[in-house]
């Protein structure tokens, strides 16, 4: 996996990656940072990836599973510390997912085993942060 990330100029803030699979993205400071807020900041872009990662993976365990899955959004709200380097101290994902007939059993653990195992961007935020975990199950 590689990415390069390039500096669009010294007006601003504002940064170009490419990523290995050739897509763009765009990101961007606070305007007390320097920037023009005209994109997501690095930091937000991180927590999108992990609710991005945990959420491909609670679908893909539940379509295994054979359950009738049709929507599933994660919430993510998280805290840093207060000093430099403002990691996140605490994230809690708030996974909403919606079917028919879902076995909220199988959901708890499709989100466990993404938490506990298959999902790298949480497991590796784990080590600076508290993470936490709710589930909603709405029936179609």
């Amino acid at each position: 996996m590689e990415c390069t990330v390039s500096w669009l100029g010294q007006d601003g803030m504002s940064f170009s990656a490419e990523v290995g699979s050739g897509h763009l993205l765009n990101m961007d400071g606070a305007p007390e940072a320097g920037g023009r807020n005209l994109a997501p900041r690095p930091m937000e872009l991180l927590l999108a990836g992990a609710g991005g990662c945990t959420a491909f993976d609670v679908v893909m365990i539940l379509k295994k599973a054979r359950q009738n899955i049709h929507g599933c959004k994660v919430h993510v709200n998280a805290q840093r510390a207060q000093e430099d380097p403002k990691v996140f101290t605490h994230i809690h994902f708030k996974f909403i997912v919606t079917g028919k007939n879902l076995d909220p059993n199988r959901v708890n653990k499709a989100v466990d085993l993404s938490h506990e195992k298959y999902c790298s961007a949480t497991i590796m935020l784990s080590k600076t942060a508290e993470i936490t975990h709710s589930i909603e199950i709405n029936e179609l």
